[in-house]
């Protein structure tokens, strides 16, 4: 198994980007109307006007500008920890990648750092080599045990076993995926704007995975180039790894050259974030105080009302309850165009969050509740350090061999890591299941939308279980406002939209609009 180079492929862009964004710009402050791309270069002067005007703009960061273009990029040969760690760490994208939970792993489909040599590369191939195996011989291990759960749940279907085979297969690579190395490829297409590029090639040297950053955002600068090489030519220098602000602070930090694998560091760090989970998914450590006044008197501003016109308990259910804002019903989520529903901005809320790699992976699709995520081997103790799925804990048989193959996949790491293997390379060899410990963020609407969909039983086992975490410790402290929130399922009875479940053929077999919050309860 040897390095691959990325795939990279502009798929399509927007016509003459930098005259575009320039274009744009000049129309501000223009009195003959729209200036269009091709007005750029008409003449002598009219060039003349563009690059001061490029200049001028980009210099003072007047620069929403270049945002108009956009460039839609396929990529392939790229790891899930590069995804993670830099493609996914921020709002500005669009990205169809594909599902680790129902598409099964190909062999020999895993990064290999184009660095490595020697013993290193040796042992790196044999840790993916041995996580590889222990995915396929974990998919065989656990069918008849998920095949056993999935006829608890749907048991009308046990009568037709070999009818149902495709899904209880999906589910045992959804909990086999846990033992996969992060270095696992994966592909996607990856949308974004001529901004968010910009800023690719200027932090491509920052943690977690600079050098697969850099092959991957130089492949796509490559290819606008190709297309104009005048939009490429102003983008800023990029910042070397040894001036970012993480790198300074280890190397300050703990003045004897740079490192951000400290594994007694790490353990203090880990004991002191863990004890106060409580081996929960999420909890809140911050909120609005005073968020359903907030609340209220935001409905009452749009409206233009008085509170002896609108009570605060009337406020908030014209804007939480679905029966009266049917705007939650929704699909096509347009509440941030309602006016009312934009009430929701105003109220905020803070949790701890310890979920693995490969749930969070999936919980940054919410790009609207942001996180501080971390250089993440900053957090790796040296130890075994993993999340265990429920279906595993379960049968004793599952969670021996689990656990079993958590202490291989470890032990091959730290013999990399001990043959001088970098805190880079090493990151693509922990697990799947390894812990991503963090602060999220969000106002009450975008979480709403994230609680609405993560509550539903099809959603990633452990995102369902944090939003649960969060919700009942919302109810906790805003009962009025959390009253209003579960599974898209109860949404929708609320608002008397039929059927109650969205999601078709991939109905859960359970009728959770008819359970309370604190029923919320599942294996698969």
């Amino acid at each position: 198994m040897d390095h691959q180079k990325p795939i990279v492929q502009l798929l399509d862009a927007t016509r003459e980007p930098f005259n575009l964004a320039i274009a744009s710009a000049r129309t501000c402050y223009s009195s003959k109307g729209i200036l269009l791309p091709e007005d750029m270069i008409r003449t002598e002067k009219s060039l003349e006007i563009r690059d001061k005007v490029a200049k001028s703009t980009k210099k003072a960061g007047h620069l929403t500008t270049r945002q108009h273009p956009h460039f839609i990029f396929t990529l392939d040969k790229v790891s899930r920890q590069f995804v993670w760690s830099f493609l996914h760490s921020h709002p500005y994208y669009n990205s169809e990648q594909v599902s680790q939970r129902y598409v099964e792993v190909k062999k020999e489909n895993y990064y290999i750092p184009p660095t490595l040599s020697g013993k290193q590369k040796e042992y790196y191939l044999e840790a993916i080599e041995y996580a590889s195996n222990a995915y396929f011989e974990y998919v065989e291990l656990l069918h008849s045990f998920i095949q056993d759960e999935y006829f608890l749940v749907y048991k009308a279907r046990a009568n037709y076993p070999e009818k149902w085979q495709l899904p209880i297969k999906k589910k045992c690579l959804e909990v086999a995926r846990y033992l996969l190395p992060l270095g696992t490829y994966t592909y996607l297409y990856h949308s974004v704007n001529g901004l968010t590029l910009h800023r690719y090639h200027r932090l491509m040297n920052s943690f977690d995975a600079p050098e697969e950053q850099r092959l991957v955002v130089e492949e796509m600068i490559e290819k606008v180039k190709e297309i104009d090489p005048l939009y490429v030519e102003e983008m800023d220098d990029p910042i070397p790894l040894e001036e970012t602000a993480e790198y300074k602070f280890f190397k300050d930090f703990y003045q004897d050259g740079h490192s951000e694998y400290r594994p007694e560091a790490a353990k203090n760090f880990v004991r002191e974030f863990d004890e106060d989970m409580d081996n929960r998914y999420a909890r809140l450590v911050s909120y609005s105080s005073n968020g359903p006044e907030v609340l209220a008197s935001s409905v009452r501003a749009v409206l233009g009302l008085s509170k002896n016109s609108l009570n605060d308990e009337e406020a908030i259910r014209l804007v939480m309850d679905p029966s009266k804002n049917k705007h939650l019903t929704s699909t096509l989520n347009e509440t941030t165009m309602s006016p009312l529903s934009r009430a929701m901005f105003n109220v905020h809320y803070s949790f701890k969050k310890r979920i693995s790699h490969s749930a969070d992976s999936q919980d940054q699709r919410h790009r609207m509740v942001p996180g501080s995520r971390p250089v993440l081997m900053s957090q790796y103790t040296g130890m075994p350090d993993y999340i265990v799925p429920k279906v595993v804990l379960k049968y004793p048989q599952l969670e021996e061999t689990y656990r079993r193959k958590m202490d291989g996949i470890f032990k091959n790491l730290n013999r990399f890591i001990e043959a001088g293997g970098s805190p880079e390379h090493a990151s693509y060899l922990l697990p799947n299941a390894f812990p991503v410990r963090f602060y999220e963020s969000g106002d009450l609407l975008n979480l709403h939308h994230k609680w609405r969909a993560r509550t539903c039983y099809n959603a990633q086992e452990e995102i369902f279980q944090a939003s649960i975490n969060e919700l009942i410790d919302l109810t906790k402290v805003q009962p009025e406002i959390a009253k209003w929130i579960k599974a898209p399922c109860w949404i929708r009875l609320q608002g008397d939209i039929k059927p109650y479940c969205p999601e078709g053929d991939h109905y859960c077999g359970t009728q959770v609009w008819k359970r309370e919050l604190d029923e919320y309860d599942r294996t698969l």
